[in-house]
């Protein structure tokens, strides 16, 4: 009882905490916008650290919601967050770094790195690789917590089919920093992490920045947080380090993600940049080139570890955002206007929460302009509804969730994960079908959802609702990819047979 009546006191502390910051700060400042902005949404779920820092001055540092909700840990600006694909910009900043020690050069081929590199990938450049556009397929590789060592990889790369002549456009690819991250490391004789920390990180002061190796309190790392929505309850996920293979065999992580940081030190390296003190100054204007577009349209540009954009005021944006599935990270340097934002969380609710960064800026650049609160997790507000209604008032959920969120239900998955998961392990069946009906209503062309709703009327022992939806699902079927058709049938035919 006394360990849960402290717990419990701690919580009160740190929202009223929360409270009383805000209360102090003068609500005609852009400080007062974001603080309002980002506590409001803590009620919600969002969890995360934000610098903000306009015109050399530091606006606000600050962190909101849970690093560790079990130990009542809050996250600070110094709590330490898993960044993603912010991560290739250091992983291009090292081949940039041995560009300028003329250890090599970026119109290099790999074949000058790698003699066994087969024909058809012979003339990939370095360049290529920090620009995506090799040719290799973003699938190319495993999963990213596999143990793979470095020959396993550059087996899978060599042995990839291209999806197209290297050079000839650009495909968003993690692949290609990971075979950097192995020539980072044949031409400086380092490991990976080692290389980083020694020429960019503990020069800098970025005390709180690595791969694998952690110097500090580990209770400053963030735990990551995701929604389970077979049980509707948010799970621990843990920290990277657990799922890093211990030894060297990291090999499907490296160079792409997983370098784990903190808002303050990122920072650090932003000033760095800006300040010639990592890469020169014509080095860095390499880094920051919008060298190949991203998209047909041509708004948005790949540097080297950077994508590059122009404002609506049609000035440059240095930026580039991250994610494992669990973390979020979000790096936007207006490089013109003298605007940092960065923003680092250890939960992804929706696109809301993912656009945090975003919506600061607008706040920065724009007086007038308000965001609106992050709103829960769709997945989460399903089972808010369940928890408070019974099965025959589903017809009201759309209305629900689109008076929380604001946005009515148009992703397929939501309804159909879930009601699957209740049907499939016998947890509220009835509410799962009711979910998988409504899904077929909402959307009624697509045959997998029909499928779906077979199936929970198939466990149901609803025989005459069974048939009729498995048909419907095939009456559905696409030209190709059929995937549940298969299914339909196998259980139109057990049916019958019963």
């Amino acid at each position: 009882m006394k360990t849960l009546l402290l717990k419990a006191l701690s919580l009160t502390l740190f929202f009223n905490y929360t409270i009383l910051a805000q209360k102090s700060l003068d609500d005609n400042t852009l400080e007062f916008k974001i603080d309002n902005y980002l506590g409001k949404s803590v009620a919600n779920g969002y969890s995360g650290s934000v610098l903000v820092a306009k015109n050399g001055e530091i606006i606000l540092s600050k962190g909101y919601g849970w690093a560790d909700r079990s130990q009542k840990i809050g996250n600070t600006e110094a709590t330490v967050f898993n960044i993603g694909s912010v991560t290739k910009q250091f992983t291009a900043a090292a081949i940039l770094k041995l560009m300028e020690d003329q250890q090599l050069a970026v119109s290099d081929n790999i074949e000058k790195y790698f003699p066994q590199v087969p024909a058809d990938k012979r003339d990939i450049t370095i360049h290529q690789l920090l620009t995506h556009t090799s040719g290799v397929s973003p699938r190319t590789g495993g999963f990213r917590y596999d143990e793979a060592s470095k020959e396993v990889f550059l087996k899978d790369f060599f042995e990839a089919e291209l999806m197209y002549a290297p050079g000839t456009k650009h495909t968003y690819a993690n692949a290609n920093y990971i075979l950097l991250s192995a020539i980072i490391e044949q031409v400086s004789q380092q490991d990976y992490e080692t290389f980083l920390r020694e020429n960019f990180w503990t020069p800098l002061q970025m005390n709180h920045t690595g791969y694998k190796e952690i110097h500090f309190n580990s209770e400053q790392l963030a735990h990551g947080y995701y929604f389970h929505y077979t049980d509707g309850e948010w799970r621990d996920w843990g920290i990277t380090q657990e799922y890093l293979p211990y030894n060297n065999e990291h090999w499907y992580s490296i160079g792409k993600g997983d370098i784990y940081s903190t808002v303050e030190d990122l920072y650090k390296w932003h000033l760095a940049l800006e300040n010639n003190k990592v890469l020169s100054a014509e080095t860095k204007k390499l880094m920051e080139k919008a060298h190949v577009p991203e998209n047909e349209t041509r708004t948005s540009f790949y540097g080297y570890g950077w994508a590059i954009f122009n404002s609506r005021n049609n000035t440059k944006i240095v930026a580039h955002n991250g994610s494992n599935g669990i973390y979020f990270a979000d790096f936007l340097r207006f490089v013109e206007d003298d605007l940092v934002v960065i923003a680092l969380s250890n939960i992804i609710l929706n696109h809301q929460s993912e656009n945090v960064a975003w919506d600061i800026a607008s706040m920065a650049m724009d007086e007038e302009y308000s965001s609106k609160i992050i709103p829960k997790n769709k997945y989460e507000l399903v089972f808010d509804f369940i928890r408070s209604n019974s099965p025959d008032k589903v017809s009201l959920l759309p209305q629900f969730i689109e008076s929380k969120t604001e946005t009515p239900i148009n992703d397929k998955a939501l309804l159909n994960r879930i009601g699957f998961k209740q049907v499939s392990e016998n947890k509220n069946v009835e509410w799962g079908v009711a979910l998988l009906k409504l899904n077929t209503d909402l959307f009624p062309e697509d045959g997998n959802l029909w499928d779906s709703l077979g199936e929970g009327y198939y466990l149901l022992k609803d025989r005459p609702n069974a048939i009729k939806s498995f048909k419907k699902a095939i009456e559905l079927k696409p030209e190709t990819n059929c995937y549940w058709c298969e299914n339909s049938r196998k259980k139109l035919d057990e049916i019958k047979n019963k």
